[in-house]
């Protein structure tokens, strides 16, 4: 709990069987943490068994995409404030406490991931990913006149359950993009939002997208294609 608000995790899981108990043990030290749900989106074998060991919630999504297993999670969590990582080792459970810290100011924290010093040793933000989430980014910023955005492709988050609700009967899509899709429908809204500066770490094992650079050009097309159809046609 913080600030009398209780606080919920939600961690989607496919391809991480390897890093989801570190992950999650990670949050359980933070002591703040109310409920941590990982949604199970057909991961592969061994994954429940991993989650079983914690004191995490799991529940399953059959439905597969990122965007299936994260409203999953928010339709579940019972926290006030509910945030959204990854258990893929990448994020810093502490950072949490930086999204947080503007939770009181703003209904949406959104983290970053172009600040070089918080980039460690190994993480997978080259040139391409890097340039191309803040080529992405810089797009909806101009074209919806907005906050300073310069990560198009962090999913490390906060929202609060009441502006969940405000937003959640809006989305089409359950993919890759959702995490933008969520940004953009929080400006249409008008809902006050920040993207602050978090750590990024190295993955444990290989994305299943930004791991291809074939599949994050594809990934980058889609988000580049949802910004136009939602700046124009919606």
């Amino acid at each position: 709990m913080w600030q009398k608000k209780k606080i919920s995790v939600i961690l989607p899981t496919f391809n991480e069987k390897n890093s989801i108990k570190k992950s999650i043990r990670e949050l359980e030290k933070l002591k703040i943490i109310d409920e941590i749900i990982v949604i199970n989106n057909n991961a592969v074998e061994g994954t429940s068994r991993e989650i079983k060991a914690t004191s995490a919630k799991e529940i399953h999504e059959p439905h597969q995409g990122y965007g299936s297993a994260i409203r999953r999670g928010l339709s579940e969590a019972r926290g006030d404030y509910l945030i959204i990582s990854e258990p893929d080792g990448t994020f810093v459970a502490r950072d949490i406490y930086k999204l947080l810290s503007y939770a009181e100011d703003f209904d949406f924290v959104i983290g970053t991931r172009t600040t070089n010093s918080l980039i460690w040793e190994g993480a997978n933000m080259g040139f391409f990913l890097k340039w191309g989430n803040y080529l992405v980014a810089k797009m909806a910023e101009f074209l919806f006149n907005t906050t300073q955005l310069t990560d198009a492709g962090c999913t490390y988050r906060l929202i609060k359950k009441q502006t969940y609700r405000k937003i959640k009967n809006s989305f089409r899509g359950s993919g890759s993009d959702f995490g933008l899709e969520m940004l953009l429908l929080i400006i249409q809204k008008g809902i006050p939002f920040i993207q602050i500066p978090v750590n990024y770490r190295q993955r444990v094992g290989k994305s299943s997208v930004t791991g291809n650079i074939f599949k994050a050009a594809i990934l980058g097309l889609d988000m580049i294609y949802l910004i136009f159809k939602k700046r124009y046609f919606e």
